[in-house]
């Protein structure tokens, strides 16, 4: 016996010929009541190359090694009966473990984990096209459910479908377990067995619809602030807030008066607002009264023969009878209904009333927001922002976690394949922070566990432009804080290198399928944590199904062939020859 690190050198005493394939095995060296564990990496002119993975004390295995075998120590292959205490569970729980697939290493040995250890993490499913890593999420989510004496009902599981390919693996899920429900939400306004995607405008926060208009600097913010702030004026009734709508109004108005600009400009901005923005008590026919006459505004903006408007200072005292210094805007609370035409309304008043038409350059930046919501109340996503009656935040949660029957659902996907990416990762961005917020805000922390899936995250969870633009992206924030608050990321993708590097790093367990591409294999490397060379040396010849898993919920990294999923997911490539050939008559 040698030793090289954590490598031991054995000199194998048998003809390899008359044996199995020993590469992959796992060995146990006992001397001095020590016994020590190792996975044999190669062998070579008859020495076996092991590594070293932990020790066995009192009948469970630690990994790591403090102390290595001595020249003396006995060498043999574990038994296939403490196979399972290396690389599966011990003492299988049905409320406390799941298998998710055999070895192909031990015939007969399942795979498994502590659920506790695997989900109470952050984790990534990563592989190339044609890999299997649809098959082995969904069959990892029906294993979920799949037991005989408990049932995971508290289960709150969001899959982001990217191409709509789980609708068919998890519809008829109560087939596997009757108390479980799947719910379907579909960006398809003509498929009939999903609800159409539906948002309420007014659960958005600044950042949200600053997302959604994709501002691109913070000087775009105080526009899109100062917008929901007066949406919290315009929408509401008149009698609830007319004295904070005069004075914006008013203010407005003054801006104009003031800005040194030609009568006829001012006259006709005038009456732009007015026109669109008014009161009962401030409008165009509201009455400007004097000494012996009385007049409308609209008459008073009159142009003389001098190009001047004569009752200039008589429509200023007017406006400023209107202000009260006492008013300050507040943002919405959520508590009552609006639209993306009420958002438009307030924002074009916004443009007014912080008198950007003064400024080229703040101009610019905030016309470009509003060119971009125009653009969106006209283009058929507004449809995903119509949202007929009034709901509270707190019930459009409960909402999204119930069907028909009022029974709990388990598993709530969200077809995003209708739309084009941009408004996907906007669409998982939001909800992503309204779970969030919801479960930070529950009265018993983590009570309710929520589980967001992102099929092809590199498209969504990437180094965007959020951290300069809002101070952070909401993944990376997840993926930092969300475990105390029972939220957790599961991300799934064939190109690891466009992911956020922040979240990737805060994954604790990861099932890694056949990777080719030489950039995704480097970085998984030097992104993902305790993986070895030998692990990224297996990515490259692993067949289809399989998978190496390690992280957390692994006491050593092993090699996985997941169990196929009943029903499958729709993922299957296009049968060219199916669809280029016919018979001949």
């Amino acid at each position: 016996m040698g030793l090289e690190e954590d490598t031991v050198l054995v000199r194998l005493n048998i003809e390899l010929k008359e044996f199995q394939n020993l590469v992959n095995l796992h060995v146990v060296m006992e001397d001095d009541n020590k016994i020590i564990v190792g996975e044999i990496a190669n062998i070579k002119d008859g020495i076996a190359y092991i590594n070293l993975l932990g020790e066995i004390i009192d009948n469970k295995f630690v990994f790591g090694v403090i102390r290595k075998p001595s020249f003396g120590a006995t060498v043999k292959l574990i038994s296939k009966e403490k196979i399972p205490m290396i690389i599966s569970v011990d003492n299988y729980k049905e409320n406390k473990d799941l298998y998710i697939g055999t070895s192909p290493i031990y015939d007969g040995v399942k795979i498994g984990f502590n659920i506790n250890e695997f989900f109470s993490n952050h984790f990534a499913i990563f592989g190339s096209t044609g890999s299997g890593k649809s098959w082995g999420v969904a069959h990892l989510i029906q294993s979920i459910f799949d037991k005989k004496t408990t049932v995971a009902y508290r289960a709150s599981i969001f899959i982001f479908d990217a191409y709509g390919e789980y609708h068919a693996a998890f519809k008829d899920i109560s087939q596997i377990a009757p108390e479980v429900s799947f719910k379907a939400y579909t960006t398809n306004t003509n498929f009939s067995d999903s609800e159409t995607l539906k948002i309420p405008l007014w659960l958005l926060n600044i950042d949200d619809i600053a997302l959604l208009l994709n501002a691109e600097k913070p000087t775009q913010l105080p526009i899109i602030e100062k917008a929901l702030k007066l949406v919290n004026v315009f929408t509401r009734d008149e009698s609830e807030v007319i004295k904070q709508k005069n004075d914006i109004i008013a203010r407005a108005i003054l801006d104009i008066l003031s800005s040194g600009k030609p009568a006829s400009t001012i006259r006709d901005q005038i009456f732009s607002v007015l026109s669109n923005y008014n009161t009962k008590d401030l409008n165009l026919d509201s009455q400007i009264y004097q000494p012996g006459y009385v007049r409308t505004l609209k008459q008073c903006l009159i142009i003389d023969a001098s190009g001047k408007i004569r009752e200039m200072e008589l429509i200023t005292k007017f406006m400023q009878s209107f202000l009260d210094d006492g008013i300050e805007l507040t943002m919405p609370d959520g508590s009552f209904k609006y639209g993306l035409n009420d958002l438009k309304l307030a924002l074009d008043f916004a443009l007014i009333s912080e008198g950007s038409l003064n400024s080229e350059r703040v101009y610019d930046e905030a016309n470009v927001l509003k060119v971009r919501l125009h653009t969106l109340l006209n283009s058929d996503y507004a449809v995903y922002f119509d949202y007929k009656e009034y709901i509270s935040i707190d019930d459009y949660i409960k909402n999204l976690l119930l069907v028909g029957n009022g029974r709990k659902a388990q598993i709530i996907n969200f077809n995003i394949n209708y739309v084009d990416d941009r408004f996907a990762k906007t669409i998982t961005k939001i909800y992503s922070r309204l779970l969030f917020d919801y479960a930070k805000n529950l009265d018993k922390r983590a009570s309710l566990p929520f589980h967001i899936i992102l099929e092809e995250a590199h498209r969504y969870v990437q180094n965007d432009n959020d951290v300069n633009l809002l101070g952070y992206n909401i993944f990376d924030r997840i993926t930092k804080e969300g475990r105390k608050y029972g939220v957790l990321l599961g991300l799934i993708s064939q190109r690891p290198s466009d992911l956020s590097e922040t979240s990737i790093s805060q994954c604790n367990n990861f099932l890694i399928y056949k990777m080719l591409h030489p950039r995704d294999i480097t970085y998984i490397k030097e992104m993902v944590p305790n993986i070895t060379n030998e692990i990224v040396k297996r990515l490259r010849v692993l067949q289809p199904g399989n998978c190496i898993a390690f992280g957390n919920a692994f006491k050593v990294p092993v090699l996985v062939k997941l169990d196929k999923p009943t029903p499958p997911p729709s993922s299957s490539s296009c049968d060219i020859s199916t669809n280029w050939f016919i018979d001949r008559k």
